[in-house]
């Protein structure tokens, strides 16, 4: 059983992956995808979007992070895709599945399961190039419009030499409404031998426990749900500990221990990214965390109208925050900044 964090364009991004690989629970991470046209791209574009790489291709916590690729010429993908072996990813995966209209539009993403022979190829050309001791993986979802190629994009995948495979449960039409319908990918599961890994509404460990029943996957991808409850992986995890161990597993992850979490996101956001995009990364996470938390509901309210870091900063100290504000950042964390 492997529980791993989804990749998510503009939320789930090295910061974030470094804060909540720290709570525990998360097996793997994928990187944001890397748009892949028709260049080999430099070096320091792989390290903007992956400074894991500076650290092993691990997160501070020694969660590994998977590389993700994104484009539909196969040379080109397999061109790049070597180049990040060499620069040390855990893996390289592919991406299938961004139902971003704009990406669509430039033919990739869930644009090419309307073309299992592209997949295929793709896949190919990936795996021809890229170490064997090397993992190749691959995410999709059911389909464009509708889910009637599931099976051959996922035949196709395999064919091409594919170690796994992510299946989010719905389609590109589907977007992100509920419901995900794990179903279809224990239909998937009937027809390929690659292992799987489910994805697509995973809020809860009562949702974990429904979508390994429907999908008949073991492994999980864990997204949106992950972001509103940091603990939620951990709380997954649990069901597969033995029985004594189930009953030494600490209560969900409480507010308290959440607000280091949360200061030391801010000092990271503060560090590496734009001031303009600052307060608006903290009011993200907060949008989700007040599914989860009461106390989150709060701190949005009170800085959702923030456009100053300072006036952040001014809040944070009122509210007394200051069990992190003296912690060292790791190397990997102040890589970014350097580039």
């Amino acid at each position: 059983m492997s529980l791993l964090l989804a990749p998510m364009e503009g939320l789930l991004d090295f910061v974030l992956r470094d804060i909540l690989t720290r709570v525990g629970g998360v097996d793997r991470c994928v990187s944001e995808f890397i748009r892949i046209t028709d260049t080999l791209l430099p070096e320091r574009v792989f390290l903007r979007l992956l400074p894991e790489l500076l650290q092993g291709g691990k997160t501070a916590a020694g969660v590994p992070v998977r590389a993700q690729l994104l484009g539909s010429d196969p040379q080109c993908l397999a061109e790049n895709a070597a180049r990040l072996a060499q620069l040390g990813s855990p893996g390289i995966d592919l991406n299938f599945g961004c139902p971003s209209q704009v990406v669509n539009r430039h033919r990739g993403g869930a644009a090419l399961l309307d073309e299992p022979e592209l997949l295929f190829q793709i896949v190919a050309a990936v795996r021809r190039v890229v170490p064997a001791p090397v993992p190749l993986s691959a995410k999709m979802r059911l389909g464009l419009n509708d889910d009637s190629r599931a099976e051959a994009c996922a035949l196709a995948i395999e064919a091409g030499g594919a170690d796994e495979l992510v299946v989010h449960a719905r389609t590109k039409l589907d977007g992100y409404r509920p419901p995900a319908y794990w179903a279809r990918i224990a239909d998937v599961r009937q027809v390929v031998k690659l292992p799987l890994v489910a994805n697509g509404e995973i809020w809860s460990v009562s949702d974990a426990q429904r979508c390994r029943a429907e999908s008949g996957c073991h492994s999980l991808m864990l997204g949106r749900g992950m972001v509103a409850n940091p603990g939620l992986a951990l709380e997954i995890a649990a069901l597969d500990a033995p029985m004594q161990a189930q009953l030494a597993q600490p209560a969900a992850l409480g507010w308290e221990s959440l607000q280091p979490l949360l200061l030391d996101f801010w000092r990271l956001v503060c560090l590496h990214l734009e001031r303009r995009q600052q307060t608006g990364r903290l009011k993200q996470w907060l949008n989700f965390l007040r599914r989860v938390y009461p106390q989150a509901e709060v701190a949005f309210q009170a800085v959702r109208t923030y456009h100053d870091p300072a006036d952040v900063d001014r809040w944070i100290a009122a509210q007394g925050w200051n069990v992190s504000q003296n912690r060292p950042l790791t190397p990997v964390q102040q890589a970014p900044a350097a580039l």
